[in-house]
């Protein structure tokens, strides 16, 4: 029996797991990316037997759930809160239970996975906060095993069983560590707030992942139930065939298109090899923690510099600066999503147990399609840079701050070029049907002109006197300017596989929604920043750039108001950025636009997620789904006393860097 604080419930040991609440996970409405708070649904329940006995109670739920598909958070969700109200347990717990019930159902999979295939995340907070001797660069925080805390205690165990540890925060590092290949399963110690922001990704690609929450999260000298770590360190090695379907093996595929020699045999360099040679082959940086900890955020490509194309033949330096930036940093979603739609569309063998065998026999022709959308994609940020006066991109100068803007110019106008050559010719051993060519060719043509008329109507908009826009203008503006991506890289896909003709509506509608919703979420970002770019909150108001939530300030701000926000964006402005950036905020925040724009999100991703239900192929249905929970990611803005607790970046890893 576990006792509650106010001494009356207590959760009865004889209730057992019901069939109906295995179900739940199949028939659960999808409302996964609503918007809503969830700060009173992290409390870890507050005595050890509860803990422990709550713990037992997810395992035996666990055991009835299908294993086949990773769980929806959706579906972790509903079948959590069947459980507590069996159990008569305060909704506050939880976040607590997902955890638990997750880590239950991905235990057999982890087994599977041999210690030294897996990741250990630790938290640098485990650490005392007052003496600690570690020092943190860059790069991560350098423990040193004074016996102080924890930390060093747990790391040592996970070492000795031939773990790979990151002693780090919730961090994109983690997904790009897994995508590299370096590891193949997750265990982690975190708090409630970074677990649901770090592995949702992770568990929802079909990684095996467990967790033992922290018992609280303020951040500082934190503690966590010692003995479920060492625990869940020694989940026993036991070879398994792996049951659950994951969408980690595509993830790999579609990075290896950018790797040296499958770049080089998909998109056969026209000019002097020996320029690629020399720039790109130095991979990482010399001289830093990079090569002994592995990749990290900060960890990118060195990036061509004009020093290195010195008395090279310039009719070679454009292809080696193009093909350098190809190469170079991204999360490559788009070919991720051909490769992703083309699988489903055949059988969906890709996602399954002998995927990686899988998805080797996948025709270069389909890789090539992939390839293509990538290289639209690149070659909208050079230009994007530039007419918007970027300085950064992926954490490197942008191409127009290391060769000029013109030179940038040509480089982006070389990657449309070389985009649509992946497409226009037929390979020996490897034809696509003329047919099929000229439809890939239309739909990326089509995609290429709306992207040009969205930017275009943003430009014109930020370069004219009148600043005045409405919401339904912002919103066609997203609906030209990111859709088009989204759709040309499903439509790729699914068209390799055969005749699209009954999915080229349902593919618009989908990435409309989709896309419209993604830009709607980058607004709201950018009152967030973004260190790896170097950007600073409210860039796009300091840019002149059009937003919605611009729009929605103009529409619901009386006229007075309405001026004073047209006045902070004339250039002849007097105030200083972050004066200007101030008072936008506080007309922002007079006006509603945050809230409403969380709003318009989740109706996007309404329509979205109704156009999937409709989808009668599963595996395609399950990749929309998986889309919209990935993609539509909403920013959660630290609150000043999290901002003053923030610690730097934290990364140890024992892997090396490739």
């Amino acid at each position: 029996m576990i006792g509650l604080s106010t001494g009356s419930p207590s959760y009865p040991a004889s209730v057992q797991p019901t069939n109906d609440l295995a179900d739940d996970a199949t028939s659960a409405v999808r409302t996964s990316g609503r918007r809503r708070k969830t700060s009173h649904l992290k409390e870890v329940p507050e005595t050890l037997a509860m803990r422990e006995s709550l713990r037992d109670r997810c395992a035996e739920v666990a055991a009835k759930l299908d294993r086949s598909h990773p769980m929806t958070k959706d579906e972790m969700e509903q079948i959590s809160r069947r459980m507590l109200e069996e159990a008569d347990l305060p909704e506050s717990y939880l976040g607590w239970v997902m955890v638990m019930i997750s880590s239950a159902f991905w235990a057999d999979e982890l087994a599977s996975v041999p210690p030294e295939r897996r990741l250990f995340l630790l938290p640098h907070c485990l650490k005392h906060a007052e003496g600690c001797p570690a020092e943190y660069d860059q790069f991560g925080m350098n423990c040193k095993e004074c016996g102080a805390c924890s930390i060093a205690d747990f790391r040592s165990i996970a070492e000795d069983m031939g773990y790979r540890v990151l002693v780090a925060e919730g961090s994109p590092v983690v997904m790009k560590i897994i995508v590299g290949g370096y590891v193949d399963a997750v265990v982690g110690v975190a708090c409630l707030n970074v677990l649901e922001k770090a592995i949702d990704k992770v568990l929802l690609a079909g990684i095996p992942c467990m967790a033992v929450p922290l018992l609280s999260s303020d951040c500082r000298n934190t503690k966590v139930d010692e003995p479920w770590v060492e625990q869940m360190i020694r989940t026993p090695y036991k070879p398994a065939a792996s049951k659950t379907k994951s969408y980690v093996h595509l993830m790999r595929a579609a990075g290896s298109l950018f790797e040296d020699a499958t770049l080089e045999r998909l998109a056969p360099r026209q000019r002097d090899s020996q320029v690629i040679t020399n720039t790109l082959s130095q991979g990482y940086s010399p001289g830093t923690r990079m090569l002994e900890s592995g990749p990290t955020e900060n960890t990118v490509r060195a990036a061509i510099t004009p020093d290195q194309l010195e008395g090279v033949d310039p009719i070679a330096a454009t292809e080696a600066i193009a093909m350098d930036f190809l190469a170079r940093g991204g999360k490559h979603s788009r070919p991720f999503i051909t490769m992703a739609a083309y699988d489903a569309m055949t059988g969906g063998e890709g996602t399954g147990a002998e995927g990686e065998a899988s998805l080797e026999k996948m025709p270069d022709a389909v890789r090539r399609a992939a390839l293509s959308i990538e290289t639209f994609h690149k070659a909208s940020l050079v230009h994007d840079d530039i007419e918007d006066g970027d300085a950064y991109r992926y954490g490197q100068p942008a191409v127009h701050q290391r060769f000029g803007m013109a030179s940038a110019i040509n480089v982006g106008d070389y990657l449309i070029g070389l985009g649509y050559r992946l497409l226009s010719r037929n390979v020996m051993g490897d034809e696509v049907d003329a047919e099929t060519r000229v439809d890939l060719l239309d739909s990326l043509a089509a995609a290429h002109v709306r992207l040009s008329e969205g930017q275009g109507a943003e430009l014109l908009w930020r370069d004219a006197k009148d600043r005045r826009l409405t919401p339904l203008d912002a919103l066609k503006i997203y609906a030209l300017k990111t859709s088009p991506a989204f759709e040309a890289a499903l439509y790729s896909g699914v068209r390799m596989a055969g005749d699209a003709t009954e999915l080229v509506d349902p593919i618009r509608k989908f990435s409309r929604n989709l896309g419209v919703a993604f830009q709607i979420i980058n607004d709201l970002n950018d009152w967030v920043g973004d260190d790896f770019n170097k950007m600073t909150a409210g860039a796009d108001v300091i840019g002149g750039r059009p937003t919605l939530l611009w729009a929605l300030a103009l529409e619901h701000l009386d006229a007075d108001d309405q001026q004073r926000l047209l006045n902070l964006a004339n250039d002849d402005c007097e105030l200083s950025n972050r004066e200007r950036l101030t008072r936008t905020r506080e007309l922002y925040e007079k006006a509603n636009v945050f809230e409403m724009s969380l709003q318009l999100i989740d109706k996007h991703q309404a329509r979205a997620e109704k156009v999937a239900d409709e989808i009668e192929n599963e595996s395609l249905r399950r990749l929309l789904y998986f889309l919209v929970d990935t993609v539509l990611e909403r920013p959660e803005a630290l609150s000043p006393e999290e901002e003053s607790s923030k610690t730097p970046a934290v990364v140890s890893i024992g892997v090396v860097a490739r």
